[in-house]
């Protein structure tokens, strides 16, 4: 589908089948945590056939401002990945050691590119600072060290950054760029998007909102009443993704790495419009069977240890599925099974909707520490994005 010169001019919602008292209803579910002083702002946005239809800021926020997007960067990831595929430079089902010889130490050598797509291959804590990896040398040399905690996919946990680590390098090796330059030159210039970055230098980054903890976790009987499932380990639950560790990306120094599995920087009209492309196949930029595939097509259903449900991931993304377990992956009510995507640390959001042709992300820079109230606010606001689509 071809798209406007200006991606970021608004549509008529209802010139592209949406329902202004629905985009409302939508807006004024985002204020709410706003408005109590839970969260200093947020930033929406939502797109149809091609065009926003919704972009507005609430709280301390405007929409110049960009935010940490965190691990719904690795949906961005993701789409490189499959333009590499789509040009015949990349089979996922190679080991990841005959493209990057110095990862293939400690059993690490069996590993394919799929399965770090999917988060089987084994490593899901291996240490990396994020300055540290500002080097390359030093990524390699960190990849000659890491060891397996399991043996590669025979089991799915989730790797907040270690393995895209590995998938940036990948890209680089394969595309003869760097990880980064290939994401904003041959993926989000072509599309259009001008504001999402991967690694911003000092200079460029005073237009990103600073991140602030609020709250207060929840205890672990209001977890295993809200949830029905009893003795969750809360601090298992979080991992390495504390709020420590998120408030680190206000640092310059962080945020200028581009770490590929949770440092990008951007707005959320560039994401929602980002996933229309991907829904579209704007540009041409992927072959059209090949990014059905793997976009939508479920190739890891192993038990997430941390939900308690199947993982349901196709090749870099999360699909919704059904029912209620959709809604445990954050998708909210009233998407179809095929809604793919990918969230973020914090409570960020970032969707597609095959069916509808809808797609929605919201971005904030307030980490609630209640993991409970986060999730009710994804569903609220995933439940009305999907309601937006006109009857």
């Amino acid at each position: 589908m071809a798209h406007p010169n200006d991606r970021y001019q608004l549509a008529d919602p209802a010139g592209v089948g949406l329902d202004p008292a629905a985009l409302h209803a939508l807006v004024e579910r985002a204020h709410r945590e706003v408005d109590a002083g839970l969260l200093p702002s947020c930033q929406l946005a939502l797109a149809r056939e091609g065009r926003l239809a919704l972009f507005t800021a609430i709280g301390s926020a405007t929409n110049d401002n960009r935010y940490v997007i965190f691990s719904a960067t690795k949906g961005v990831i993701a789409g490189a990945i499959w333009l590499l595929m789509t040009e015949g430079a990349l089979d996922v089902g190679t080991k990841v050691a005959e493209i990057v010889p110095r990862f293939g130490t400690n059993g690490k050598d069996v590993i394919t590119v799929e399965q770090l797509l999917l988060h089987t291959s084994g490593f899901p804590q291996a240490p990396m600072r994020i300055t540290e990896a500002a080097s390359r040398e030093a990524r390699l040399e960190r990849f000659e060290r890491w060891r397996l905690n399991w043996e590669p996919g025979t089991r799915f946990e989730y790797h907040p950054l270690a393995a895209h680590w590995v998938l940036g390098e990948v890209i680089e090796v394969v595309s003869g760029l760097d990880y980064r330059e290939f994401v904003h030159t041959r993926l989000m210039e072509p599309l259009g998007l001008r504001r999402f970055r991967l690694g911003e230098p000092p200079e460029r980054q005073a237009d990103i909102t600073t991140l602030v903890a609020s709250g207060e976790p929840p205890t672990p009987e209001e977890i295993e009443a809200a949830i029905g499932i009893p003795g969750i380990d809360l601090e298992a639950l979080v991992g390495e993704v504390t709020t420590d560790a998120l408030l680190e990306f206000n640092d310059p120094a962080v945020r200028a790495v581009g770490a590929p599995g949770g440092g990008g920087i951007s707005t959320a009209a560039d994401i929602a419009l980002y996933y229309q492309s991907l829904l579209h196949n704007e540009a041409g930029l992927w072959d059209g069977d090949l990014l059905l595939d793997a976009a939508r097509r479920v190739r890891c259903d192993l038990p997430d240890p941390l939900r308690a449900i199947p993982a349901h991931r196709s090749l870099g993304m999360m699909v919704a599925g059904e029912g209620t377990v959709a809604r445990m992956r954050g998708f909210g009510y009233g998407l179809s099974p095929e809604t793919f995507g990918h969230d973020g640390a914090g409570g960020q959001i970032a969707w597609a909707d095959p069916v509808s042709g809808v797609s929605f992300c919201y971005l904030t820079n307030g980490l609630d520490r209640n993991v409970l109230r986060e999730a009710r606010r994804t569903i609220g606001l995933s439940s009305r994005a999907a309601a937006c689509l006109a009857n």
